[in-house]
């Protein structure tokens, strides 16, 4: 490395570390599940100012955030053309002027250094998502829930994706998402993907757009995640948005027959062409193994469930697109 690139990596690092920083956490309706997230950010490092906007909670989640201290702000009623996340968001921003922003969802629990070693990984990029480890409990939720992050591992060239300009080539994960201001304000913020139900990817493009950079990075170390508490919730989460992971229903077709020739043909093929077929089968839990590894999830013996994964995967894609015009959340209409 040479001085000058040095000096130049030396100060970026100083100006993060400098940077004021906002933790800001929407809520709705999470007075049973809260609790952990909100002592793990009393606990942060460094001080960094917290936020909590109560988006029309009617079960106390508001007066439970206010007894540990944490300001919160009451939502606003959503506008036409809003979605609740979003909108709750874009709230959130316009209530601190702090050069970066952290949102959180009420399912992360954080570690105390976990904001500080986020914004430090800033460095050269303008929006930064340490996706966290997913804690996931019960057989269906243990072999669905690994999927994003093993695709993101197997199927998206990472160092790509942040080399590139492209907004297509973009992922992102609003459980735990650094964003700089500057870099918020100049991509329209949290309005210019008003509608997205997922608002993460789509701040993602909207920052490629207009010129940054944007990261993944393992946060594994730093951040848990526990999206479920059961099955019914799972299938619910994942029928809200599925569909609007695929740019159209031929797409999603394509891509689940491709993970089902790769990951499920190979089983069936094992009682025609044991050794041709074992080498697909064992593809798939070598993927998996190498994923769960890389971001501190349960290897074993879930890996070996990969092709029943696939298929309860396609049955989630197909459920989605078949109810995506009906689709609601926390009591709200999502399409």
């Amino acid at each position: 490395m040479s001085e000058s690139t040095a000096e130049s990596a030396a100060e970026s690092a100083a100006a993060s570390a400098a940077a004021s920083v906002a933790v800001l956490l929407p809520v709705r309706d999470e007075a049973d599940r809260v609790g952990p997230c909100l002592r793990s950010l009393l606990a942060l490092d460094g001080g960094p100012e917290l936020l909590v906007l109560d988006d029309g909670s009617t079960d106390g989640t508001g007066d439970l955030v206010r007894s540990l201290g944490i300001r919160v702000i009451d939502g606003d009623p959503l506008p036409a053309g809003w979605l609740g996340k979003p909108h709750a968001c874009h709230q959130l921003a316009r209530a601190t002027d702090a050069d970066v922003l952290v949102f959180v969802d009420a399912d992360v629990v954080l570690t105390t250094d976990a904001v500080t070693r986020a914004v430090a990984g800033l460095d050269g990029f303008d929006l930064l998502t340490p996706y966290p480890r997913i804690v996931a409990t019960g057989l269906g939720q243990r072999l669905v829930q690994p999927l994003l992050q093993w695709s993101w591992l197997a199927f998206l060239p990472l160092r790509a994706m942040e080399r590139s300009r492209r907004p297509s080539l973009a992922a992102a994960g609003g459980q735990f998402l650094v964003v700089r201001r500057s870099a918020y304000v100049s991509a329209g913020g949290h309005a210019a993907v008003r509608s997205a139900v997922l608002e993460d990817v789509e701040l993602a493009r909207a920052v490629k757009r207009s010129g940054g950079r944007i990261a993944l990075a393992d946060g594994s170390a730093v951040a848990t995640c526990r999206m479920y508490d059961s099955w019914p919730q799972l299938v619910d989460g994942y029928t809200k948005s599925l569909w609007a992971s695929f740019g159209s229903a031929a797409g999603a077709v394509g891509v689940v027959a491709m993970l089902v020739a790769l990951f499920v043909v190979p089983v069936v093929g094992l009682l025609m062409s044991p050794i041709y077929a074992s080498f697909g089968v064992l593809a798939g839990v070598l993927s998996r193994v190498v994923a769960a590894r890389a971001t501190g999830g349960r290897a074993w013996p879930d890996a070996l469930g990969h092709p029943a994964s696939v298929l309860l995967f396609g049955w989630l894609v197909a459920r989605s697109f078949r109810r995506r015009h009906s689709v609601t959340w926390k009591g709200r209409r999502i399409t």
